[in-house]
Formats: structure tokens, C-alpha cells, sequence
């Protein structure tokens, strides 16, 4: 969540505050104030600044993205949406239902693609 966060607050033209930065992290991830607070984002801030991904801005308490690690975080996210998440969604064995009690043409032909989807994902060697 962090790193939808930090590209969410980044197009700002003054910068971020660290407060701002948890209250963004906090409404992506439904966490509380508790859980996830100003003193946490400083602490995530620093490790971000560690690797390059933000800076301060001058001698001010706020910060910005920085192009290259701007970059890095959107790829990242657009990883875990669009392909991890998809992946490990797939992969997990679900427990057979019963099925329908009367199964209509439409509950057969979508059995029937679940079923090849699973071979594909096999042959791919993307499924358990």
C-alpha cells in the first residue's frame, strides 16, 4: 500500500508531509490511525529515501518523488494489480462446490471453460 501511496501523493507540486503519506496509506488499506500512523510513514520515508525513491524537499518537513523511483513504484503496483494478484488468485485450489441443483446450458459451458483454463494454466505452468 505503501507504494500506491507514494504514487498517488507524488504529482503534488509542494510535495507530501508524512501525515498526508499515512492518511493515503490508511485509505488504500482501511487501516486505522492506530495501526498505521504519522510516525510510521516517517519511518517508511526514511527507508524510501534510503533507496532513492524520495527526497526532502530543502529544509522542510515534506518530500517528493523522485523520477527514477516514481517509475519503480508504478511498476511495482501495476505488478502486484494486474499480474501477481491475478496469478496467485488462479493458482489456488478451491474447494469443489456440489454444483447446481439444476444446472442450466450456461452452468455447463462455464464449468466447461473453468476446466480447460485449468489445463492452459498447467500446460503454462502457471497453476499449482
Amino acid at each position: 500500500m505503501l507504494a500506491g501511496a507514494v504514487t498517488v501523493n507524488s504529482p503534488s507540486p509542494d510535495g507530501f508531509t508524512a501525515s498526508e503519506l499515512a492518511d493515503q496509506v490508511r485509505a488504500l488499506s482501511k487501516q486505522s490511525p492506530s495501526e498505521y500512523g504519522a510516525r510510521r510513514a516517517v519511518y517508511d520515508l526514511k527507508k524510501l529515501r534510503g533507496k532513492k525513491i524520495v527526497r526532502r524537499i530543502g529544509q522542510t518537513r515534506r518530500y517528493e518523488s523522485l523520477p527514477k523511483g516514481l517509475r519503480a513504484m508504478a511498476a511495482l503496483v501495476v505488478l502486484r494489480n494486474k499480474a501477481i494478484k491475478p496469478l496467485l488468485a488462479t493458482a489456488q485450489e478451491l474447494q469443489p462446490s456440489r454444483g447446481a441443483q439444476n444446472p442450466t446450458a450456461l452452468d455447463t459451458h462455464y464449468d466447461t471453460i473453468r476446466t480447460a483454463m485449468r489445463g492452459v494454466f498447467q500446460e503454462l505452468g502457471l497453476a499449482a
